[in-house]
């Protein structure tokens, strides 16, 4: 494959994973490559990260695709491989230059008949910081990973490798190597640990980096790449999202509630004149011999609006729900009051849950069990809307933004039209989010297109995708 190719695939399978790449951008990628060393691999890697990453959280999914099309070594082929061996026990030396290359990296331990002990050995060297931890890791993945699949073809796992070595289990005995009689505890171990462990990942990153090459040089670069890399956490669907990327969000949450709070005080300005200002046009008449031909107003001041959000929390929408909880918290900032309620097949308020820094799973886990929101577990819009009306209808009010959140999904049941009309013509503005694809919509018991005609839905199934819809408001 020549290096346009590599290029071109390379550019192509950013864009598939969700990376925003540019013709523009492959083009300056492309000039890049004129003034650096191609045979310096890092400088290849830092030519196209500066051309083509705009966001840190770009960056693993970019390093990752990098190390596919561009890899630091090459196996050969399993025929080539299989003339080349002697006859007896398999030596892995003779057919993968990165074990070759590993032999002066390894402080004298041969990779390919070393016992076990050994490699540990080694590989306790290499955690505290030595050098070599790339081909030590191709070297191990040679030994321990291959698995044969049929002729011909050869299967590769990382879990063997890491199996086989066990970094974790090396832990206590690097600690008291480096800690060599210093009290445990302290912020001297501390120092250890994260520095042992950042090795233990390294190591892992590695070998998990050399078993993704071999695999894409067994069934194409492509196919790999397509099922190694995750979307950019902007990217991720709500309704797939885990723990550990809530976590995350919280970074992305506070911006996007500081521009909806400012685009719902845009939209609540926009066409309305202050007062008039007598002074100020008396003055400005004298200009055109008293006659006011100016007229000047007063501006009106900021309006900060309230905000009622009304969220579905049943088990269909539950990892949406965990993410609105976080929107919520940050709304709580930028509105001068904001009361959330959440509802399954009746509803209740659950605006005493979010204390200022309580966890969100611990709001969550309190909410289910306190809140009285379920009556029979099945969800029902039409119910709860009725009871919102008869309990909380007073929350709805002309300087309330009603924000509703959810699939739209009610089991069958009558959607309540009328009252969510009657909500709706209360409120300032009121906005419908639904974490479904459109193309999900009126299926099955979906009512979208109904609550569609009475509330303006939007497909939120991102963070993209909510961004988006606040830059919409202005």
């Amino acid at each position: 494959m020549s290096l346009l190719d590599r290029h071109v695939g390379f550019v192509c399978a950013l864009r598939e994973a969700g990376l925003p790449v540019s013709p523009a951008e492959g083009l300056d990628a492309a000039r890049a490559l004129l003034v650096v060393d191609l045979a310096e691999r890092e400088s290849l890697r830092a030519a196209y990260a500066a051309t083509l990453v705009k966001r840190p959280s770009y960056r693993p999914g970019f390093d990752a695709l990098f190390d596919l099309w561009f890899p630091a070594a090459t196996t050969a082929p399993p025929a080539a491989r299989d003339a080349e061996e002697p006859a007896g026990p398999h030596d892995p030396r003779d057919g993968d230059p990165g074990v070759s290359a590993s032999r002066d990296l390894t402080a004298g331990v041969d990779p390919g008949t070393a016992d076990l002990p050994e490699l540990r050995d080694r590989l306790a060297e290499l955690l505290l910081g030595a050098e070599g931890m790339d081909a030590f890791a191709r070297a191990m993945v040679e030994r321990f990973g291959r698995q044969a699949a049929s002729p011909g073809r050869q299967n590769w796992f990382s879990y063997p490798v890491l199996r086989a070595l066990s970094p974790e289990t090396l832990m206590a005995r690097l600690l008291a190597e480096v800690l060599a009689g210093q009290e445990r505890g302290g912020l001297a171990e501390k120092v250890a640990r994260r520095r042992i462990g950042d090795g233990i990942r390294r190591f892992e990153e590695a070998v998990a980096t050399d078993v993704r090459r071999r695999i894409a040089e067994e069934s194409g670069i492509e196919r790999i790449a397509r099922s190694a890399v995750r979307p950019p956490l902007e990217q991720v669907d709500f309704l797939r999202i885990t723990r550990a990327d809530l976590v995350r969000l919280r970074r992305e949450v506070h911006p996007l509630a500081r521009r909806l709070a400012a685009r719902l005080t845009v939209r609540n300005r926009t066409g309305h004149r202050g007062r008039l200002d007598f002074r100020r046009t008396v003055r400005a008449s004298l200009s055109s011999g008293g006659v006011p031909l100016t007229v000047v107003n007063r501006p009106r001041r900021p309006h900060r609006p309230e905000l009622v959000v009304l969220c579905d929390v049943s088990d269909s929408v539950a990892s949406f729900a965990h993410f609105t909880l976080l929107l919520t918290y940050a709304l709580r900032e930028q509105f001068a009051r904001v009361r959330a309620f959440g509802f399954v097949d009746t509803v209740d308020e659950i605006t005493r849950f979010f204390t200022p820094g309580s966890d969100v799973t611990e709001a969550m886990t309190r909410m289910t069990a306190e809140a009285d929101m379920v009556r029979f577990g099945r969800t029902n819009y039409g119910h709860a809307f009725e009871r919102f009306a008869e309990r909380y209808g007073d929350a709805v009010g002309p300087k309330t933004s009603l924000l509703i959140l959810g699939d739209a999904r009610s089991n069958y049941q009558p959607p309540a039209l009328a009252t969510l009309r009657g909500m709706v013509r209360e409120a300032r503005h009121a906005h419908w989010l639904n974490p479904e694809p459109v193309s999900q919509w009126d299926t099955g018991d979906s009512l979208a297109s109904a609550y569609g005609t009475v509330v303006p839905m939007r497909e939120c199934r991102n963070v993209t995708q909510l961004s988006a819809f606040v830059e919409d408001l202005a």
